[in-house]
């Protein structure tokens, strides 16, 4: 199911982040070198290094690309202190039967943090090209440019105050015109006693003010890495946080005549830290699935099941292969095991038939004889596919009653096209021909 490629990046030194644009076929990494690296992927689905260049003077902790729409840009923080802009430009005079020669140039230097840019991200297209980034001094700043056309020109909008030092930040994507702009940025404090380590700011129109702070769910420990996952219609926000475990937090609204902004609830938690403490946390494009990487060098990723109960259904290692250690916390329960605990209690020995069936349904033994019963008393279907369009024929019946297929009531037939369907009355197909035969 799952397919691991060994990419030689060449970087010297530890690599911090790596991000895909927007369709996933360019790639952007970053690393304590001071360089970042751009990656194309090719038709044999192979990634191609297309551009090397050293971006800044100190560590280069994130990178991030803009929106499409807005052109081949990439935002990156360092230890130096800084963030900066980069746009991809082609040359306009290719050589014959050469593609024009594409270089990244840095179109500005934001320079007004103190201390080290530790995450930087850009914001919703809706709200135009703007671009949020947090420090360890624990302010959050807000930049936005005027021109999309003139990437050279940035200005500072808003400078929020936070009172710890700032390690990740995430915007919230929603698509709903009641979700006002939001930022939930984390902090890696190692102080317990500085409180909650998440902070929700919302914005109002004129300011940036704190809704929440999570302290309810008890988020004490150094937070690593943020993310909201993609609103395509929730009523409620779901946040991941990466600490030294996976956690899922719901900001849901607040219950009438609340005083608090939402109704914040800890939906998930890892059980078993198997993975050590959590570096990165992130979100598939529907927001349904969540991946997690640690210390042990594995990606987790998680799902939410028919119950809303988070679990681990998949754990990859470097090579691609599952790790056989979490087989038993990699997958999520099935409907015999949920149902288990209502069952009765009482068990008998089980057949040959029963225990070739057992394995394959994955359900508890002292289910299986009730199924296995029920099963045994269904009258078995004759009516089975042959030849090369899947045509059902009736090939003899189990009731001695009927030498032929059981009578159907003349409204239980319908039509489609050339196509002659017979229903049952629960919609189960029983006969299936071209109304020309």
């Amino acid at each position: 199911m799952f397919e691991a490629h060994s990419i030689n990046a060449e970087h010297k030194d530890l690599i911090h982040d790596v991000a895909y644009d927007y369709y996933g076929q360019r790639m952007a990494t970053c690393s304590s070198d001071q360089s970042v690296k751009v990656w194309d992927q090719d038709e044999q689905k192979n990634w191609i290094l297309s551009a090397n260049w050293k971006a800044h003077s100190g560590s280069v902790w994130k990178v991030t690309w803009a929106h499409p729409e807005f052109g081949q840009v990439l935002a990156t923080c360092s230890f130096d202190r800084t963030a900066a802009i980069w746009e991809e430009i082609i040359g306009e005079t290719p050589t014959q039967g050469e593609r024009g020669l594409k270089t990244w140039i840095r179109r500005t230097n934001l320079v007004d943090s103190r201390t080290s840019v530790t995450d930087v991200k850009f914001g919703p297209k809706s709200l135009g090209l703007q671009l949020a980034t947090c420090s360890t001094d624990g302010v959050i700043r807000i930049y936005e440019a005027p021109d999309v056309m003139n990437l050279s020109q940035w200005t500072l909008q808003h400078e929020i105050q936070c009172k710890q030092q700032c390690s990740c930040l995430t915007w919230s994507h929603s698509f709903s015109r009641l979700h006002p702009p939001m930022i939930a940025v984390g902090s890696d404090d190692n102080n317990p006693a500085n409180g909650s380590k998440v902070a929700i700011y919302e914005y109002g129109g004129i300011r940036w003010t704190k809704t929440e702070s999570l302290a309810s769910v008890g988020i004490n420990e150094p937070v690593h890495d943020i993310a909201f996952a993609p609103n395509l219609g929730r009523s409620y926000h779901l946040l991941a946080i990466a600490t030294k475990d996976v956690r899922i937090v719901t900001l849901g609204p607040s219950p009438e005549g609340s005083s608090q902004r939402f109704d914040v609830q800890l939906t998930a938690q890892q059980d078993d830290n198997l993975s050590g403490t959590v570096w990165r946390v992130s979100w598939n494009i529907l927001g349904t699935i969540l991946a997690s990487s640690g210390d042990d060098g594995c990606v987790r990723l998680w799902k939410a099941n028919y119950m809303n109960s988070w679990k681990c259904i998949a754990v990859l290692r470097g090579d691609g292969t599952q790790a056989k250690s979490d087989t038993s916390t990699s997958s999520m329960p099935t409907m015999g095991q949920v149902a288990a605990p209502n069952q009765s209690s009482t068990t008998r020995q089980t057949t040959a038939s029963e225990q070739k069936l057992a394995p394959k349904m994955s359900m508890p033994k002292m289910l299986v004889p009730k199924i296995s019963a029920a099963i045994s008393t269904m009258p078995t279907s004759k009516w089975q596919p042959i030849g090369r369009f899947q045509k059902m024929t009736w090939i003899g019946s189990d009731y001695s009653s009927y030498s032929s297929p059981p009578p159907l009531d003349k409204s239980t037939k319908a039509f489609c096209g050339k196509t002659h369907r017979l229903f049952t009355t629960t919609g189960s197909v029983l006969s299936e021909h071209d109304s020309d035969s």
